[in-house]
């Protein structure tokens, strides 16, 4: 690059804090700036000003995803150069209630509107290639699409409608269009009934698009079909196909004596597992001995499914496609058949079983002395339940007090650690129903973790960053093997400086000048609201400021845990990227060369979008469930707090959790503006403020269960 060029590009100096979509962004902008330049890390970290060795090693994650994007050309090893911009651009369509569509791309500086005929029949994130108009002073970009490269989604699940000569699926949600059904492809679905269906036409001149029934999965308000009905909505299955189940039986219970010989034998050491009353797929185990030394031996046991499920094979190929297990409101969907899940690989006790182990020999102080990984064989002499274990810890009484009680004690003290490190406590209440046998919600409770849960979290953690470290922490000049990482991203500067003026109001602040003093302050002032009034909404804000975790090749630490090297190893019956991981570190245990990269990472980019799905369809189960045990409170007045605030209406969690929404057009006593800076609307004439976390008291006014929508109507004291 020439001096003139250089100096150009120092010009254009920027500084601030950077998480990675702030990067990418910037990246993205200098290089728009300067097209047809060549840069690298060190003169992009000159340009936006950024000195700390740990972002720098961030730019080079998001050049290179920016690359397998199609933004960057790599010319030579990390040099990279804008691709050639014409007037068209790909990116995601994002579509308005009003009928039109933003369409978000990389490659341009800020979302291009697409009118409705300009749409081409593109769906909510389809990704498209749009050409893009030329520009009117003080106008937003506008286009038209005029390719659909990708569809988001072609398979929808919703109500059948059935007329004399044809049909339509009216699909769940916010979709836009009914889905036209010719009589000859209901495949038996009847009137009324909860069907998935499939788009296998969309005609340029078709207001609807054409499909078929692929699978009826009942009537309307069965709990079964309506759970069913959840997880088809976000393309989950709800059954294995005949043939893996069949595969799966196959396998032996029985463990071979020379398979036994080839491990280390853990079987005489004391061993026990701490799960939920209702589980069945114990995934992991812990194990206690006192050396000579008077150090501890900590055993991390984790099922070896790996060893079972073998590459190639339809039980893997199936995992794969799932890549995780999906926790609804009233059942679990297993990634594996129940014959792996909950029996062959399940750590369950009085039987010897087949584990992947951490092994760590610890001080009285927690302090780690040495580190082991490998295979081994076990025999857990105990299945306790949270509650058993709680009620030892709480009365030091019990079956295998002394061990449950000294891992106590050393969970705490890694916990105090951990804390003192930055990493952030978020312990949230979870919501749970009490279901009778016909999937009716009866009553509701709350679960929150207690000791005994953070004893097995903390054991699980110091297994998943120990196994990180291992392979992911090489000397500077040596480059890692592939490995799969679980990442966190730093939160958004402009999102927590947002959230740092609104709970201003309370009298609360976070300090903002580096990550380590963000995630100190944020633990302080989570602390502080314990109990108060404003708990759940800061705590949900706070929540909303953080990125969202995911899995990757290219580490760049864990922000949450404030871990530099984190993975998941612990949960293979529930999650594939734990079974990656335990392939990886076994094939680098032996001394294998490098894993190929792209192929994991595709893997892992997978992993993550199924995590999202399953989160999402857990979620919508619970509304469902709340809306369905609301549905008996119609009339009833109960005192809130406002959650959110949206332009189209009030969010208002009751007592109980359960959440329901005030439309804005129920707010008659005003024309209400959505102030969106200060999480409130007000009223145009009157003033009137509803804010975020605000008291008041709501009626129930309506439920609708195939919306999943609970509306409240406000009510006085």
């Amino acid at each position: 690059m020439t001096k003139k060029k250089k100096n150009k590009l120092r010009n254009k100096k920027r500084t601030g804090t950077y998480n990675k979509k702030k990067l990418k962004n910037a990246i993205l902008s200098t290089l728009y700036e300067n097209p047809g330049q060549t840069i690298n890390y060190r003169q992009l970290s000159g340009i936006l000003g950024i000195k700390d060795h740990e972002t720098r090693k961030l730019i080079n994650v998001v050049l290179q995803e920016l690359a397998d994007d199609g933004y960057l050309d790599q010319i030579s090893r990390g040099k990279f150069k804008l691709k050639a911009k014409t007037g068209t651009a790909t990116g995601i369509v994002e579509m308005q209630k009003q009928g039109f569509a933003y369409v978000n791309s990389d490659e341009l500086e800020q979302p291009v509107l697409i009118s409705s005929r300009n749409l081409k029949h593109a769906m909510k994130g389809d990704k498209v290639r749009i050409h893009v108009f030329a520009r009117h002073k003080k106008r937003d970009l506008e286009g038209e699409v005029t390719e659909i490269l990708e569809r988001a989604k072609t398979i929808f699940v919703g109500k059948i409608q059935i007329s004399r000569n044809f049909a339509f699926l009216m699909p769940t949600g916010k979709v836009g269009f009914d889905i036209f059904i010719p009589k000859d492809k209901l495949n038996g679905a009847k009137d009324g009934q909860k069907a998935i269906a499939e788009i296998k036409d969309w005609p340029a001149n078709a207001k609807s698009p054409f499909g078929e029934i692929l699978e009826v999965l009942g009537d309307t308000g069965d709990n079964d079909a309506e759970m069913h009905a959840i997880l088809a909505e976000f393309e989950l299955p709800h059954i294995f196909p005949e043939n893996v189940n069949k595969a799966a039986e196959k396998i032996p219970l029985e463990i071979p004596a020379d398979e036994i010989n080839k491990r280390r034998d853990m079987r005489k050491t004391t061993t026990f597992t701490i799960d939920p009353h209702d589980a069945k797929d114990f995934d992991d185990a812990l194990s206690l001995h006192k050396l000579d030394n008077g150090n501890w031996e900590i055993g991390v046991h984790i099922a070896d499914v790996t060893h079972y499920v073998r590459p190639n094979t339809i039980i893997e190929t199936e995992a794969e496609d799932r890549a995780t297990s999906v926790y609804l409101v009233d059942r679990v969907v297993p990634m594996l058949p129940e014959r792996l899940s909950n029996g062959v690989c399940s750590l369950r006790p009085n039987e010897d079983k087949l584990c992947f182990s951490a092994i760590f020999e610890m001080t009285e102080d927690a302090g780690l002395v040495k580190q082991w990984f490998g295979k081994t064989v076990i025999h857990s002499d105990r299945r306790f339940t949270y509650e058993e274990a709680q009620e030892i810890i709480e009365t030091g009484e019990g079956d295998l007090s002394a061990e449950v009680l000294t891992l106590n004690n050393l969970a705490i003290k890694l916990r105090d650690a951990r804390f003192g490190s930055g990493s952030i406590a978020f312990d949230r209440v979870e919501i749970k129903f009490n279901i009778d046998d016909v999937g009716k919600p009866t009553s509701v409770y709350f679960k929150e973790a207690k000791e005994s849960n953070k004893l097995i979290e903390e054991f699980m953690l110091l297994a998943n960053k120990k196994v990180a470290e291992f392979i992911g922490k090489v000397p500077v000049k040596k480059p890692a093997k592939t490995f799969v990482y679980r990442i966190h991203d730093k939160p958004d500067p402009d999102k927590l400086a947002s959230f740092n003026t609104f709970i201003k109001r309370f009298g609360h602040g976070i300090q903002l000048t580096t990550p380590r003093a963000i995630s100190t302050s944020l633990n302080a002032l989570l602390n502080t609201v314990k109990g108060k009034s404003e708990q759940n909404v800061v705590e949900t804000l706070a929540i909303r400021t953080m990125a969202k975790a995911a899995y990757s090749t290219r580490n760049i630490g864990h922000y949450g845990l404030s871990f530099e090297y984190y993975s998941h190893f612990t949960s293979p019956i529930r999650r594939y990227p734990d079974m990656m991981v335990h392939r990886l570190l076994e094939k680098y245990l032996e001394g294998g060369r490098s894993a190929n990269e792209q192929k994991y990472e595709d893997l892992c980019k997978h992993s993550s979008d199924m995590e999202a799905k399953a989160a999402n369809a857990e979620r919508a189960s619970i509304k469902y469930k709340q809306v369905e045990f609301m549905q008996d409170h119609i009339g009833k007045i109960y005192p809130g707090t406002i959650s959110g605030v949206t332009d189209w209406g009030i969010y208002v969690e009751l007592e109980n959790k359960i959440e329901g929404m005030i439309p804005i057009a129920e707010l008659d006593d005003d024309f209400y503006i959505f102030d969106e800076k200060n999480y409130a609307l007000v009223g145009r004439h009157s003033n009137k403020t509803y804010q975020l976390g605000e008291s008041v008291n709501v009626k129930v006014w309506r439920t609708n269960l195939e919306r999943k929508q609970l509306d409240f109507k406000m009510a006085k004291a």
